[in-house]
């Protein structure tokens, strides 16, 4: 029985390829084991706008929000981020497995405008697993806005 990730991705008639690489602990972890670069492990944060309203938004793995872009682009003057168990109520995944294909309820994607034209990996909606897909099909089905919402990652 495949996860609810990867039955939404049949249904799309999207093309993919699961990478199954066992626990990560970073993201640094995650590009090794996946075999691509940082930028290409794509994270699908979920965001609350309000009471029971949520959306994903997906950033390059070396960029983080940038939440006065996203606030201006959503025209709102506050967003937060639910904590973990929000979040599975909010999608139906656990935090670190969290993709919009397959979510619980399909919130609306603002995607990085970075990602376009590239394959990336995301969430599987299983621990230890990824999917490469094609960024613009991807995108293009899930009916994503594609705007620049990110910042660089802070040196740490």
């Amino acid at each position: 029985m495949p996860s609810p990730a990867l039955a939404a991705l049949d249904a799309a008639g999207l093309p993919y390829r699961v990478i199954r690489h066992g626990p990560v602990g970073s993201l640094a972890e995650a590009a090794q084991a996946r075999g691509v670069p940082v930028p290409d492990v794509v994270k699908t944060i979920v965001v609350r706008r309000g009471a029971d309203d949520h959306l994903f938004v997906l950033t390059p793995g070396d960029r983080v929000i940038s939440w006065p872009k996203l606030r201006a682009l959503l025209g709102v003057s506050r967003l937060s981020m639910p904590d973990a168990a929000a979040a599975k109520a909010a999608t139906g995944y656990e935090r670190g497995t969290i993709t919009p294909f397959g979510a619980t309820t399909a919130w609306p994607v603002i995607a990085d405008e970075r990602l376009r034209g590239r394959e990336i990996t995301l969430g599987a909606g299983e621990p230890g697993t990824a999917v490469a897909i094609d960024a613009d099909a991807a995108l293009a089905a899930l009916g994503a806005t594609v705007a620049d919402v990110t910042d660089p990652e802070p040196e740490r």
